[in-house]
């Protein structure tokens, strides 16, 4: 199957979301709401139980460089500190950036794979970045990563063409939307955005809330 086959394969016409068409139904959404602190179906989480003092909210993108440098350089950090100590609840959201195909079939990947696999999944994909630029296509990557996760190569197949998940995911997109959400990564703790997402600033405001009352 040829990439652009893929591409079509993995995300439907009417499920393809543009990085403009994100853009715009954020604009539609007039800003920030309320509920970035709190559970939204689908959410993927570690660390602290829901209802935790404090949470903290990422929405990213698999194919966005971004959100796989904050991954490679502040995540490590950010895990051994808050995460598995279990002092903040983190969120991940996903949220499709261009070519929204591919980031939706790697999000479809790594919930193929399974919760207790979902992060390191999503990891992996983000540091095929570098494969891709250096001339892989993305869904060679994407097959090496789903088999190295136990999934066959029909397996995978059915993942990234269920049209169930993908309208699911298309649902949370557009929740992020009404969030005010239109790039990646972006951060969010207790419902507040926070602007400096380097360890230092995510500190800042996550030691700040759990030094509250």
């Amino acid at each position: 199957m040829t990439d652009r086959k893929f591409r079509f394969a993995a995300m439907s016409r009417r499920a393809a979301v543009t990085g403009a068409a994100l853009a715009a139904m954020a604009a539609l959404a007039g800003g920030a709401g309320s509920g970035s602190g709190s559970s939204t179906e689908g959410d993927m989480a570690i660390g602290a139980s829901e209802g935790a003092k404090v949470t903290v909210v990422e929405y990213a993108s698999v194919t966005c460089g971004a959100c796989a440098a904050w991954h490679d350089q502040v995540w490590p950090e950010f895990k051994a500190k808050y995460v598995e100590t279990e002092k903040v609840r983190f969120v991940f959201r996903e949220f499709p950036t261009p070519p929204a195909d591919v980031a939706t079939a790697g999000f479809l990947v790594a919930r193929c794979a399974g919760e207790g696999q979902y992060f390191n999944v999503i990891g992996a994909i983000m540091d095929s970045q570098r494969e891709w630029a250096a001339g892989t296509p993305p869904r060679q990557s994407l097959l090496r990563i789903a088999q190295e996760a136990g999934l066959s190569q029909e397996e995978f197949q059915r993942c990234v063409t269920d049209e169930a998940a993908i309208a699911a995911m298309e649902q949370r997109v557009r929740a992020a939307a009404a969030e005010g959400v239109s790039g990646t990564p972006t951060f969010f703790v207790n419902g507040e955005r926070v602007s400096d997402v380097s360890l230092e600033g995510l500190s800042t405001v996550i030691d700040a809330a759990l030094a509250e009352g």
